[in-house]
């Protein structure tokens, strides 16, 4: 049975139209999912009894279980979702000076096989439908009602690769950018992706007001091959000629996502290659304290390190953030806790 969280309102409609229902009633239906909120078809009292027993012969109005929830001390929440299936994911919330941002998974397990990265010690098993993505916005919104607060920004760059998930991720997006559905705006939603130059190409080509992260980590090919297989299919070289197609097209500003690794990326010889590999570009590069994973070897920079590397890609006019420490007294890390979970 189809989930009604994976169909667009024009998905919506062409659905009652086939069932010789008038169409503006998906916008009614998408007020009762996205704005009230509803978790029961027999909630939404302005629709007829005979159009909802259809929608119950033919969707699925069920969202996601929540398995395990983790609070941090920095307010930020980790939770981890089992599907219909069983299969768990994991969404993060966190909380900024600007707002609330949901951190979604895109796929269950990952096969990028990043070395420093929990998401990769469970292989993929699938991908996630429109409207499993969706459901982790809509859940992590509910959570917000409780207090009355409303989430603002979204970022797919939890477990799995986005653009290997290409067509749910580019799904799920339209319609929490809905106005009717969750109605986040397009500037304040990010998609994060390892290096998948074709999804790169593709997305370039769709004329999107979404945000490009780049999750860079190395800046030369001898250390980001070690760091993240996916640098041997699509090298520096190769990734940066279609970042340079994409902003040329799109004129948006690039984001670049770096994890400071102690004693790994965080000297100055690794900021100046950043300097050079930037020069010129419409982007900002974002340091990311590493949230230590058990299984794996690597370290975070303290901070007097940390401010050392920013200040000087600072100096070099390299626009650059750090970003604070969230849930690092949690399994914040991406996979973590599912991988804990599971085990």
């Amino acid at each position: 049975m189809r989930s009604i969280y994976s169909l667009s309102l024009k998905d919506l409609e062409n659905y009652l139209l086939e069932n010789d229902f008038k169409p503006f009633h998906a916008k009614q239906i998408f007020r009762w999912l996205y704005d009230k909120r509803i978790s029961d078809f027999d909630q939404m009292s302005d629709i007829s009894k005979k159009m909802i027993e259809k929608m119950k012969e033919d969707l699925s109005i069920e969202t996601l279980e929540i398995k395990d929830k983790q609070v941090s001390k920095d307010g930020t929440k980790k939770f981890l979702f089992k599907m219909s299936d069983g299969a768990l994911v994991e969404s993060v919330l966190m909380i900024f000076e600007y707002g609330y941002s949901a951190c979604l998974s895109s796929q269950v397990g990952c096969n990028m096989g990043c070395s420093f990265c929990a998401s990769g010690l469970l292989k993929k098993q699938r991908d996630l439908s429109a409207g499993e993505i969706v459901c982790q916005a809509l859940m992590i919104q509910r959570e917000l009602d409780l207090d009355g607060k409303r989430l603002g920004n979204i970022v797919v760059m939890g477990t799995g690769e986005p653009f290997d998930n290409y067509d749910n991720v580019m799904k799920a997006l339209s319609i929490i950018n809905d106005p009717f559905g969750l109605e986040i705006g397009s500037r304040h939603i990010s998609i994060s992706t390892c290096g998948v130059v074709p999804g790169i190409e593709r997305f370039a080509k769709e004329n999107l007001q979404y945000n490009l992260a780049i999750s860079l980590h190395a800046p030369n090919n001898e250390l980001r091959d070690k760091l993240m297989p996916i640098n041997k299919a699509y090298p520096l070289e190769v990734l940066f000629e279609a970042l340079k197609d994409y902003a040329s097209i799109n004129n948006r500003r690039l984001t670049f996502e770096y994890l400071l690794l102690k004693g790994i990326n965080d000297s100055p010889k690794e900021a100046d290659e950043i300097r050079k590999l930037l020069k010129g570009m419409n982007a900002y590069i974002n340091l990311i304290p590493y949230n230590k994973v058990s299984e794996k070897d690597f370290e975070t920079s303290d901070d007097e390190n940390a401010l050392r590397f920013y200040d000087l890609l600072k100096k070099n006019n390299v626009a650059v953030t750090l970003r604070q420490k969230k849930g690092d007294d949690i399994d914040a890390a991406c996979g973590q806790l599912r991988a804990n979970n599971i085990k």
